[in-house]
């Protein structure tokens, strides 16, 4: 959920010298770009969420305002701001390809079947280089893997955007582009995630995780609008061009950051058995193993992404209202990461975590039902606020969770959950609309994910007991 763990501070998280990749020879104890700042985990506790002398809390003012609103305090780290930017602004226009390449499809075969094939045209991709990409984040710089995958990404872009200038309407070419796309995200996601806790201290992780979100979910938010105004009054090559003069925003983003080599020595090669080191570490642990499931639940069997097309055309109208439908989630998310202050102080983010995935389910299940475009936009927001909140708790679980050595590896794991996901459930949607129609695919879909996350929760009671107070993580040797 996304666009998805424990928090215990494990050896590798206490301040060393070598933790980080902008570390100074004298030890100083911040991350990269930040080595005269003091460590906000050791700040007394009245002090903690208040400002601080050098720090920016632009638009925070008064105690009740900072509990509820976004917490800043990352973005006044060079690094980690410039990284932020550029995901940022570059995903708008992601998500502007993301809208424009399956009203393409469906606009050459009328068929929300060849929709849905999209979705598993990137899963494939994603599932494999996922693991792969992550497990090569633990074994070289990840500033330069990040900046190699982002050109792939790059040139993907400028493939669709050939393809369309040219009238080529072919449907093989579409979806050959698009693997290679997805083959460049799926190693830059879990590098750019695995990057965040080498550029800041491990209290403000969850910050910087609900900034990095809600940023993208601005960008799912503008990225459909913009399509949706492109579409209707110019053509796909113009959504496959701003979309690839905002990338360019991205590579320079990767550049700007320090070298993130890997810290100690790292044996081994990043091939199969360092990525089954990997999956070994997580099936010891039910609770990471679990927030991955109910997400998959989440987004393989509630997401009606694929029946978006075909139902602003037949319900709504045509192009104006596709951007809306694709936006209405991202609506959602991105306000509530405005508001998600609270976030950080909720301890028992097991049970929140299934709350928030069954208010997910409900709410698609509840749009899909209403007549009205608007009222399907604000019951989709719904639910895009609670895949938030879902999604922060656990990538920051995640993140504060597993040793240097092993997180790229880990968020292989995310990158394939958190992106397959959704395209796996383009699949079922447009699989199902095939046979049973758009309303029953859509309404049962969401129904179905209610029920199901519950029934997993109850089935590994471990996640619904999990406290962040009392969790304590299970060591491991990855190259054991």
């Amino acid at each position: 959920m996304g666009g998805g763990e424990t928090v215990s501070v494990t050896s590798e998280q206490e301040p060393t010298p070598a933790d980080g990749p902008d570390r100074s020879s004298s030890g100083a104890s911040g991350k990269a770009e930040h080595s005269g700042d003091a460590d906000p985990g050791s700040e007394p506790e009245e002090h903690r969420d208040g400002p601080k002398p050098g720090k920016t809390r632009t638009g925070l003012r008064g105690s009740r305002l900072r509990r509820v609103a976004i917490d800043t305090r990352p973005l006044a780290l060079p690094a980690f701001r410039r990284l932020w930017l550029g995901q940022g602004v570059s995903f708008v226009g992601f998500q502007v390809t993301a809208v424009a390449v399956p009203v393409q499809v469906y606009d050459m075969t009328r068929s929300s079947f060849w929709v849905g094939v999209l979705g598993f045209v990137n899963l494939v991709p994603l599932i494999v280089f996922g693991l792969w990409g992550g497990a090569v984040a633990d074994h070289m710089d990840r500033r330069r893997l990040l900046f190699v995958s982002s050109c792939v990404m790059w040139v993907a872009t400028l493939l669709l955007l050939a393809q369309a200038l040219l009238g080529v309407d072919s449907l093989a070419l579409i979806m050959a582009v698009v693997a290679v796309q997805a083959i460049g995200f799926a190693v830059a996601s879990p590098t750019r995630s695995a990057i965040i806790p080498r550029l800041i201290d491990t209290p403000l992780v969850p910050a910087a995780n609900t900034l990095a979100f809600t940023a993208s979910q601005f960008g799912m938010l503008a990225g459909p609008l913009f399509a949706g105004v492109l579409l209707a009054r110019w053509n796909y090559a113009a959504a496959y061009a701003l979309d690839a003069v905002l990338f360019s925003l991205a590579l320079y983003a990767a550049l700007r950051l320090p070298a993130i080599p890997p810290l100690g020595d790292i044996t081994g090669s990043p091939g199969l058995r360092s990525v089954f080191d990997g999956l070994r570490y997580l099936a010891t642990q039910p609770v990471l193993m679990m927030s991955f499931v109910v997400d998959i639940i989440a987004m393989a069997i509630a997401m009606p992404r694929a029946l978006f097309p075909e139902v602003a055309d037949t319900r709504f109208g045509g192009e104006g209202a596709v951007g809306w439908l694709f936006a209405a989630i991202a609506i959602g998310a991105f306000l509530g990461g405005l508001m998600s202050g609270w976030i950080g102080r909720v301890h028992r983010q097991g049970i929140a975590l299934v709350v928030s995935i069954v208010i997910w389910g409900l709410a698609v299940a509840a749009s899909g039902l209403a007549g009205q475009l608007w009222l399907v936009v604000v019951l989709l927001a719904v639910g895009g606020a609670a895949d938030l909140v879902s999604a922060v708790f656990r990538q920051s679980m995640l993140q504060t969770y597993a040793p240097d050595e092993m997180r790229g590896r880990l968020q292989g794991v995310f990158t394939v959950v958190v992106a397959g996901g959704p395209r796996l459930g383009d699949v079922r949607a447009g699989a199902t609309a095939s046979v049973a129609g758009a309303s029953v695919s859509w309404v049962g879909g969401g129904l179905a994910c209610a029920v199901l996350v519950v029934v997993a929760a109850l089935a590994v009671p471990a996640l619904l007991r999990y406290d962040t107070r009392t969790a304590q993580p299970v060591p491991v040797n990855p190259d054991r």
